[in-house]
């Protein structure tokens, strides 16, 4: 299955799990502290170029402060220049339980109205970085997660998300999923229960008055998650989601038997980029690549500092480290790397000492990747 969607410009994976960043005219308001639409940003005009490698601070306290159908308006606290002036910010936003995500860029300011692609009873999740006039990036700001209401007038405010969901058993041919109650601010009406694919398909199973619902396992590795919703339609933003293994296998793929060839073996390639390096801090990049015939499932990248960097923010993905020693794990949403198709994990760290120089080997799912 493939999807098109047209808009100024695509950065996007081959196959089905297609990641798709898509930037353009994306904002209908863009104001500054005066309430002023401002000029769009000038090169620095020092006269002599400022090489410094020092990015502005990442942005703070990123909220949402209205929420419409069709738009989300957004504030947050400035950052604080490095070497240079800052001159504008990106805001990035993905929709939950897919494979597309936008980016707006903005001039210097403090507040944003997105309209593009935001669409009624939908999740959508936003960070916000800084960039100056030499081309320098924050690190991202705190990320948000808003949905829009389905009502545009009467009650437009959407329960609370469920909690604690779990399913027993976690593996078999059926579970049984329960979760505690939401509240709203008119009343609950029942709850959604969905079943993802873990790229961008979420199957509606049944909307239930209460907190259990039993469900199929209809593959090797089935999703799901549960939302509340009121009398005027409204829906919450989605539970935790839970994993239940040991489904039905798929027609198109028999049980493996003694005879069965081997799975095609796991094939990457694999680049790190220091994008922005200063004397206490860095920005940087990891690409993986499937090279392989087969899709890459619940991808984790290893590979080992070559001083003393620490990795204090991720993005695309979670990380932990100990010592030199750094893991990137995939998020919910870009679990699966199809052939041909990349995912890229960002991150934002500390250091100290000499420049430091990129890992030399780079792993995923144990398996060495070509640079």
């Amino acid at each position: 299955m493939s999807r098109t969607r047209t808009f100024a410009s695509t950065v996007r994976l081959a196959g089905a799990a297609a990641l798709a960043l898509i930037t353009g005219a994306l904002l209908i308001a863009v104001t500054d502290a005066s309430g002023s639409t401002p000029a769009p940003p000038v090169p620095s005009s020092s006269g002599t170029p400022n090489t410094s490698p020092f990015p502005p601070s990442a942005p703070t306290n990123l909220q949402a402060t209205t929420v419409t159908t069709t738009s989300v308006t957004l504030t947050w606290t400035a950052s604080t220049r490095g070497c240079c002036a800052v001159t504008g910010y990106d805001i990035t936003y993905w929709q939950a339980f897919n494979d597309v995500g936008w980016n707006a860029s903005v001039g210097n300011v403090t507040t944003a109205t997105i309209t593009a692609e935001i669409q009624p009873g939908q999740q959508y999740r936003f960070w916000v970085t800084a960039h100056d006039d030499l081309g320098h990036r924050s690190g991202a700001s705190n990320q948000i997660t808003v949905m829009t209401p389905v009502a545009t007038s009467g009650d437009t405010v959407p329960p609370a998300a469920p909690t604690g969901l779990a399913a027993n058993p976690a593996n078999g041919p059926s579970t049984t999923l329960t979760w505690s109650p939401s509240t709203d601010n008119v009343g609950v009406t029942g709850y959604n229960v969905y079943r993802f694919d873990g790229v961008f398909i979420s199957t509606l199973l049944a909307t239930v008055p209460g907190t259990t619902y039993q469900a199929a396992v209809v593959s090797p590795r089935d999703q799901f998650y549960v939302r509340a919703r009121d009398a005027a339609g409204n829906l919450s933003i989605a539970s935790n989601s839970v994993t239940v293994t040991g489904g039905s296998r798929p027609p198109s793929s028999p049980a493996a038997s003694p005879s069965s060839p081997a799975p095609p073996a796991l094939s990457c390639r694999a680049s790190f980029t220091f994008s922005s390096v200063w004397a206490t801090g860095f920005v940087a990049e990891v690409t993986v690549t499937n090279t392989g015939s087969t899709p890459i499932v619940d991808w984790v990248i290893t590979f080992t500092f070559g001083g003393d960097q620490h990795i204090s923010q991720s993005w695309n993905g979670s990380f932990t480290q100990t010592g030199a020693n750094a893991t990137l794990s995939a998020a919910s949403w870009n679990r699966i790397i199809p052939p041909g198709g990349s995912v890229t994990v960002g991150m934002y760290g500390t250091r100290s000492g000499s420049t430091p120089a990129p890992p030399t080997a780079i792993m995923v799912n144990g398996v060495p990747c070509s640079s």
